[in-house]
């Protein structure tokens, strides 16, 4: 478990643990979202599917008429 203090402007220094297990470099971006039961779940969000090794399907072009059939 890592602990960190938020200062007066709301600041706040993520533990070098948490930085090292989440991949976290600097000016990478996260998003933190509230559950409605209070939980909050922070990611990653700097990283597209293709970083992580994933390629994107290529599209075909459908006429109306070929979607109609």
């Amino acid at each position: 478990m890592s602990f960190a203090t938020i200062t007066s402007k709301g600041q706040t220094t993520i533990p070098k643990s948490v930085r090292d297990a989440a991949g976290l470099r600097a000016g990478d971006r996260i998003h933190f979202a509230v559950l409605d039961d209070g939980t909050i779940i922070v990611r990653v969000k700097n990283r597209s599917i293709q970083d992580i090794g994933i390629r994107p399907r290529r599209r075909r072009h459908v006429s109306a008429a070929q979607m109609n059939r």
